[in-house]
C-alpha cells in the first residue's frame, strides 16, 4: 500500500500539501518489481510511475536487443513523456535490482494536476529534458541502431531470397548487397566471397558464414534446395544468438510450428505458468509471415503486415519465458511417449504437444516455374519483396484475401499490378473491403478467366504466357509473379496413430470420433487429436475456418485443454 510519506519521497511530489499526498497515495498502485521485470514495456500504454526503492533501467528493444538508454533512482519519476505527449511508452523500464515503484493512472495524475499548480508544467519540462540531448529520444530516433548483419549475394538467388526472408523474419536487421554493386567491397569491408560461396553472411561482431559448396553434392543426392540451405541457415543462426538447441530435456509443452497458432500457443503456455518449448524448422511467422498486409485483423485499425504481427508475437512469446528454436526439423514423434525426434539425433520428451505445423503455398507445375522459383516467381508475399517491385509491371495469381493484400500492398510500389484469376471475378472469394480498395486504384487491372501456362527468363523472370478461356495466349512482360492458389497440409511425418482427413489435415474432437479413432472411455477435447495429449491448431486441424484470428483463438485454446489434459491424467 503507497502511503502519503512514500509520495513525498519522490522528488516532483515532495511540494504536495498534506491532504494532496493523501489523494495521490489512494489513487496510486503499489508494485514490487524483482530484478529483470518490467515496469513498463516497451509501447505499453501511458501511465506515470516513482521509484520507491530499488534501481530502474531504461530500455530499448531494437532488432531483437536489449539496450540500456537510461537509469532511475530513488525519488526519480518514469513515464513522463507518455503522460505529457499522450503516447505509448517509446522505451521500456526494467528493474535492475529488486525494486518498488508507484503506478499513477493518466486520469488520476491529470485530476492532481488541475488542482496543483504548476506540476503539469514541472513534469512537462521533465519531458522536455528527456527527450533532447545525445542520449534523449532525439538522439535514439536520430541515430538508428547498426545492422547485425550484412548480406551479400546475386540479385535473382533463391537462396539469398531465402536468407533475407529468414532474417526479417527472426527480427535480424541487415544490410543487402548486390555482388555486383560498386560500392559492395567498401561496405563488406574487404574482398567479397567467390561467386560460388554466395550468399555470404557477415555477422556483426565479425563472423562469417558462406553458402558451403553443397549444390554438386545436392544434385547427386537428389536434395531440395531447402535442404541444402537450412543448415547454412542453423549456422547464421547460431552466429546472431538465436536458439537451436533445447535448454532442458522435458517440457509441459511442445509446440510444432511457430506460425500465428503456435506463436499463441506459447504466449498463453508461459503466461500461464507451463514451460513451453516453440520448435520451427525455419522462421516464426508461419504462412501468414509471407502476408503483405492484413487488414481486418481486429485491434489494428491501420492493417498490419503478416511480418509485423509475427514479430510482435515472437517478442511477446520470448518475453513471457517460452523457449523458441528455429533452423530445426522434426522427424518423428513417438506417440506412445510423446517424445519428440530432431533431425540431429535430439530426443526432447513432453507431457504434451500442439501441432501447429500450418500449410505450405501449393505449387503451380508449371514450365519454367521451378527454375525461375525465388528470381521473380514467389509463392506469398513478404513486405521486403516490395522494394524489389519499385517501377515493374507485376502479376498476381488468386482471388482469395492473400492474393488481394498483396495487390493492393504491391501497387504502392510497381507501375502496375495485374491479377490473374480464373473466375469472373473477385467477389465471391475476396472480402468487401478489398475489392472495393481494389477498384479504386489506377495501377490495379483484373484479367479475369486467364491462367498462367508458362514463365520465361534467363537470370530472372522477363515474361509469363497467360491463356484465356476461349484458348487465346499472350505474351506479357512480367517484373514478378506473386502466387497465392491455397494452401496444402504437409503432415506425412506424423506417426499413423494421429489421423488425418485424405488431404493430410489432422482430425480433432468429434471428427476424430466420427472416424474411429479415439482410444478412451472419455470423450476427446476439441482441438484433441486421436493421440490422448495431442493437440492440433491452426491451419493444419481439419476445420473450414482458415484465417489469421482463427489460427490464433485455437492457439490459447489448446492450452486450456491442455491444462485440462494435465489435470486429468496427472493429478499433483
Amino acid at each position: 500500500m503507497i502511503t502519503p510519506e512514500d509520495v513525498a519521497g519522490i522528488a516532483i511530489f515532495a511540494g504536495l500539501d498534506a491532504d494532496q499526498r493523501e489523494r495521490l497515495a489512494r489513487a496510486s498502485a503499489d508494485i514490487s518489481l524483482l530484478a529483470g521485470e518490467f515496469a513498463a514495456h516497451q509501447g505499453s500504454e501511458r501511465a506515470l510511475f516513482g521509484l520507491l526503492e530499488g534501481r530502474i533501467e531504461a530500455v530499448r528493444f531494437s532488432d531483437g536487443v536489449d539496450e540500456i538508454v537510461g537509469r532511475r533512482e530513488l525519488g526519480d519519476v518514469f513515464g513522463e513523456v507518455p503522460i505529457t505527449l499522450g503516447t505509448v511508452f517509446p522505451v521500456g523500464f526494467r528493474a535492475a535490482e529488486p525494486s518498488r515503484v508507484l503506478r499513477i493512472e493518466p486520469h488520476d495524475y491529470h485530476a492532481l494536476a488541475a488542482v496543483v499548480p504548476g506540476l503539469a508544467e514541472e513534469v512537462g519540462k521533465l519531458a522536455g529534458e528527456r527527450m533532447s540531448g545525445a542520449r534523449g529520444l532525439q538522439g535514439l530516433a536520430a541515430a538508428p541502431s547498426p545492422p547485425r548483419a550484412i548480406v551479400v549475394g546475386h540479385r535473382y538467388d533463391s537462396s539469398c531470397a531465402d536468407l533475407r526472408r529468414f532474417l526479417d523474419r527472426n527480427l535480424v536487421t541487415f544490410e543487402w548487397l548486390v555482388a555486383d554493386a560498386p560500392d559492395a567491397e567498401a561496405v563488406w569491408g574487404g574482398p567479397l566471397p567467390g561467386a560460388d560461396e554466395l550468399p555470404a553472411v557477415k555477422m556483426l561482431d565479425g563472423g562469417t558464414v558462406v553458402r558451403p559448396l553443397l549444390r554438386q553434392v545436392a544434385g547427386l543426392l537428389e536434395l531440395e534446395d531447402a535442404d541444402v540451405l537450412r543448415p547454412q541457415l542453423r549456422r547464421v543462426a547460431e552466429g546472431l544468438g538465436l536458439a537451436t538447441e533445447a535448454e532442458a530435456e522435458e517440457y509441459d509443452v511442445v509446440v510444432v510450428g511457430a506460425g500465428p497458432a503456435g506463436l499463441a500457443a506459447a504466449v498463453y503456455g508461459a503466461s500461464e505458468g507451463l514451460r513451453v518449448l516453440v520448435i520451427e524448422r525455419e522462421a516464426p511467422g508461419g504462412q501468414a509471415g509471407t502476408s503483405s498486409r492484413i487488414e481486418n485483423y481486429l485491434g489494428f485499425p491501420d492493417g498490419v503486415s503478416g511480418d509485423d504481427l509475427a514479430g510482435k508475437a515472437l517478442r511477446q512469446a520470448r518475453r513471457l519465458g517460452a523457449e523458441i528454436l528455429v533452423t530445426r526439423t522434426i522427424t518423428a514423434i513417438d506417440s506412445a511417449t510423446r517424445s519428440v525426434h530432431l533431425e540431429a539425433g535430439d530426443v526432447i520428451r513432453a507431457r504434451t504437444i500442439v501441432l501447429a505445423c500450418g500449410v505450405a503455398w501449393r505449387r503451380l507445375a508449371i514450365e519454367g516455374f521451378d527454375r525461375l522459383a525465388g528470381k521473380g516467381v514467389f509463392y506469398g508475399a513478404a513486405r521486403n519483396e516490395a522494394r524489389n517491385t519499385h517501377g515493374l509491371d507485376v502479376h498476381v495469381v488468386g482471388a482469395g484475401n492473400s492474393a488481394g493484400q498483396a495487390a493492393v500492398f504491391f501497387s504502392r510500389h510497381a507501375r502496375s499490378v495485374t491479377m490473374l484469376v480464373r473466375g469472373d471475378g473477385l467477389g465471391a472469394s475476396m472480402s468487401r473491403y478489398l475489392v472495393d480498395q481494389i477498384e479504386a486504384l489506377p495501377n490495379i487491372r483484373l484479367l479475369p478467366r486467364t491462367e498462367v501456362v508458362a514463365a520465361h527468363g534467363d537470370a530472372s523472370l522477363e515474361a509469363i504466357d497467360v491463356r484465356d478461356d476461349a484458348g487465346e495466349t499472350a505474351r506479357l512482360e512480367s517484373g514478378g509473379l506473386f502466387i497465392f492458389i491455397g494452401a496444402d497440409a504437409q503432415t506425412e511425418w506424423l506417426p499413423p496413430e494421429i489421423a488425418r482427413d485424405p488431404k493430410g489435415y489432422v482430425l480433432t474432437g468429434h471428427d476424430v470420433q466420427e472416424a474411429q479413432r479415439w482410444p478412451l472411455a472419455r470423450d476427446p477435447y476439441l482441438l484433441e487429436t486421436s493421440v490422448p495429449g495431442v493437440f492440433a491448431c491452426g491451419d493444419v486441424r481439419f476445420a473450414p475456418v482458415k484465417r489469421v484470428a482463427a489460427a490464433v483463438g485455437e492457439g490459447s485454446m489448446a492450452i486450456a485443454f491442455v491444462h485440462q489434459y494435465l489435470r486429468d491424467t496427472e493429478p499433483v
